[in-house]
Formats: structure tokens, sequence, C-alpha cells
């Protein structure tokens, strides 16, 4: 079997993270902050290693400042929910994903103003240019996926936060395709929130998620709670993080997301993008040499999310998927992949697109047998 399916979730796990996860449920299983027993402290002692490893993976000032979430939407919806208020005027792109397209639409429908940029070119970038341009007197907000889940295509988010940051506008960024696999300096970059998910480039487990909280902003929260700390008072403790994680966390995927975070510090993520960029241009040009296939996304792949989006004539792209899976066991997806708007953008709009996402698992064997199955689906009838 072939995966190429890690820009929906990244698969295998390294061992550690199976290990970390049956070890917690068998030896750990306690409720963070919830007793002063053995189990309770290793359950916290868990929690609070994987904060300090995402600090250091995005060069965060304060551990205290990494909110776990149960994934990048509920990283997205903390965000955007707890800061806008009726009257707002946020800037966005039209290829975001529809984690990000939906929240603000329903912000929309609640008072707040949404400008929806295009993309300058072909390739979906949108310039710092464009964004400065957008800016208003009532604007509150910037918010920007890092890397499109449709093409790959990687936005200069440095630029945006030096145009942000000089306007004392906020900037969050939508990083769910590229933390873990490309360098997020929050401090460098002016980023005041970002949020990702554990389970792709961060090799965790399904149901986590981090959001990045800077110190330039106060977010409402959207839950509260009991939180083990200051269990005297009725009101929401203010303090980070705990003023944002009401409730018993999902310790046994946070372990397991630790886990993940060090393999990524142990491998280097410089080493991982390499990787991944490698199998990247090795898909790109053995598809480009198969005579019917049609991609799409941006020409220099350097600065490229490791996704590959095509199409083949004379099929739809769910006939592709369900070939390559059914005959030839290798798993891709296919279809809009939850961003209507970027396909819209793109010109794929209804039918959406073959991907092929790779991960640091992949190899470049893997590549070619998938290459092989491509050429033979292409010299073969087509099915619709």
């Amino acid at each position: 079997m072939i995966y190429l399916d890690n820009a929906a979730t990244s698969w295998p796990k390294p061992e550690s993270v199976y290990q970390a996860m049956d070890k917690f449920m068998r030896e750990d299983a306690g409720n963070p902050g919830r007793g002063g027993h053995s189990l309770a402290v290793a359950a916290e002692r868990a929690i609070d290693d994987a904060r300090v490893l995402v600090a250091r993976l995005i060069n965060a000032p304060e551990p205290e400042r990494i909110i776990f979430t149960f994934n990048c939407t509920d990283a997205l919806n903390l965000g955007l929910k707890g800061l806008l208020k009726p009257g707002d005027h946020v800037i966005t792109s039209r290829i975001g994903h529809n984690s990000l397209a939906r929240p603000l639409t329903k912000l929309e429908g609640q008072g707040v103003r949404i400008t929806r940029l295009l993309p300058s070119n072909e390739a979906g970038l949108l310039s710092a240019a464009d964004i400065e341009g957008a800016i208003e007197e009532d604007t509150k907000l910037v918010v920007v996926t890092h890397a499109s889940n449709v093409t790959g295509v990687v936005q200069p988010v440095e630029e945006y936060g030096a145009v942000v940051r000089k306007h004392g506008r906020v900037l969050m960024v939508d990083a769910a395709q590229t933390a873990g696999a490309f360098p997020i300096d929050v401090q460098a970059a002016n980023i005041d929130l970002l949020a990702f998910s554990g389970h792709k480039g961060l090799l965790g487990p399904t149901g986590t998620g981090v959001l990045y909280i800077g110190d330039r902003v106060d977010l409402d929260s959207l839950r509260e709670g009991g939180t083990g700390s200051h269990s005297e008072q009725e009101e929401q403790p203010f303090e980070l993080p705990n003023r944002y994680e009401s409730g018993t966390p999902n310790t046994v995927g946070i372990a397991g997301l630790g886990a993940g975070l060090r393999y990524i510090h142990e491998e280097g993520v410089e080493k991982i993008r390499l990787h991944e960029r490698s199998l990247r241009e090795q898909m790109a040009e053995g598809l480009a040499r198969i005579p019917g296939v049609q991609l799409y996304g941006p020409g220099d792949t350097s600065e490229q999310a490791p996704i590959v989006s095509f199409n083949l004539n004379g099929w739809d792209p769910l006939e592709v998927a369900a070939v390559l899976d059914q005959a030839f066991d290798i798993k891709v997806r296919a279809g809009l992949h939850c961003a209507a708007a970027a396909h819209k953008t793109f010109g794929t709009y209804p039918r959406g697109t073959v991907r092929a996402s790779h991960g640091c698992f992949n190899t470049t064997s893997e590549i070619e047998l998938a290459l092989e199955a491509m050429a033979k689906i292409a010299g073969s009838s087509p099915k619709g």
C-alpha cells in the first residue's frame, strides 16, 4: 500500500508516537491538574512537555501562549470568534480552506465585514502590496492560509507580517499544511495568531491542534468550565493557557503529539522539508511526462508544500482516485478538498482535482510506482 494523502492526515506516524500513547493509557492516564497523585502529575507533565516542544518549534516567547485545541479548525474558530466583533473589518484570501472560510462567513452574517482578495497571479500568490492596499480604518485582522491544501503554494507570510505590524493590525496564519514541514518563526514573521493541526506535519494523532496567541492579542474565551485551577472562583481564570483550555483535554493525544514533535526536532525541519520537496518534484515531473495529465499550481516548486494536484483528460478525478485505490492500492484524495473557493480561483471547480500529498515516510520508489500506475491509467480507455 502506498499512502499519498498526508495533506489530510499524516500516516504512518513515528513508532515513538504509538509507543507514547500506549504507555500513557497504560501507566500515566490521570486527569491533568485535577489531583496531586502520581497519575495526575504524569498527565500534566505530558501536556507541559508538549507545550514546550511546540513553543520551541515556532519560536514562541512563552510556552503558556501555546493553547491546545481539538484540531486546526477549532484553533481558527477560537482565534476568529474570540477576536472579532460586529463592525470589524477582515482581509483574507479566496484560496483558504473551509475551516477558515466558513467561520468568516458566519461572522459576516453577524456584522463583520470581509474583504476576500484574489491572488495576483496564476500561481495563487497574494502580494503584501495587495494586503496593504486593502487595509481600511476599521481593519482589525488579516488572516491568510500559509500554504494552499489544493496546490501547495506557500504565501510570503513574513512580508505580510511586516505590513500588518506597520499598520498596527493583527495577523493570523493558518499553518495546517506547513507546521512541522516548513520553518515558522512567529516573532520574526510578526505573527499574532498561528493555528495548526497536530495530526498532519507534526505527526501526532487526530483530535489535536494548536493556537499560538501573541501578546498583542486579547481573545474572549469560547468555552468556560473546569481548568483544575482557581476552583474557588466562578469566573473563568484569566491567565494562559487555562483561560482557553476548559474541561479534560485529549491528554493521550497530546502525549502522542509530544512524541511526534520530538521526532521532528531530532530529524530537523529542514531535512524533512528537503525530502518532501524532492518527492514532490519527482511526482510533478513524472506526471508532466504522461500524455493527458494537467498539473495545477506554481511552476517554481522551491517554496511549495508537498502537494501535487492534477487531472487526467477524459477522466473524472474521483474515478482516477478510485482506480488508484482499488487496482493499485495507492491512496490519494480527489474532489474539492474542502476548498471550493480555491478551486474556483484555480479554474478546477466543480470537479476538483486528484491530489497526491507526500509525507516524510514516503520514498522515491513509492513515487515511481505511483507514476507507473498513472501511466497505465492514462493509457487505458477513459471511464467518464
